[in-house]
């Protein structure tokens, strides 16, 4: 499976794991995820699309593999990250992706997750993720999946 995105995955491992998301101003929270330049391997797209999308400068930690989207001939590679430096508990982030955005970025407990406020191929990456995380031992304390629906794929949203 050669994956096309690319997709880092920050943790703030305290007594209820977080992970970072991103509030888009047109199309609700997401995770940041980017397209795999050509020349480019999965963890090095995931740091570039990091540094671009949120300001951050991290390394690869792990490859946590690929995941097919089902959406737009999609597969993704997750790639957990660490921070260089201490993030705060939220900040806001101009990119100049799609012409220019405010990025709200923020840390959500795992076992809270905005799911409703997510398109809903994010809403699947972040079961996906969750689900990786708590199978590969990433965690420090266990956090239960719910059991959901998975939201219409005709949501409004724009990606």
């Amino acid at each position: 499976m050669t994956p096309n995105k690319a997709c880092p995955v920050i943790l703030l491992n305290s007594s209820v794991p977080r992970i970072l998301l991103f509030r888009h101003p047109l199309a609700g929270v997401q995770l940041v995820k980017g397209t795999i330049e050509s020349g480019e391997t999965p963890p090095q797209a995931a740091l570039r699309e990091l540094k671009e999308e949120s300001g951050i400068a991290a390394t690869v930690v792990c490859d946590m593999g690929c995941w097919i989207a089902q959406h737009l001939d999609q597969i993704w590679s997750f790639q957990l990250c660490e921070a260089q430096v201490q993030l705060p508990e939220e900040w806001t982030h101009y990119t100049l992706d799609d012409h220019g955005h405010a990025f709200s970025f923020f840390w959500a407990s795992l076992d809270d997750l905005p799911f409703t406020e997510c398109h809903p191929v994010f809403y699947r990456a972040l079961m996906h993720v969750k689900s990786t995380l708590s199978k590969g031992g990433y965690l420090k304390s266990p956090t239960s999946i719910p059991e959901t629906t998975i939201p219409d794929l005709k949501a409004p949203m724009m990606l």
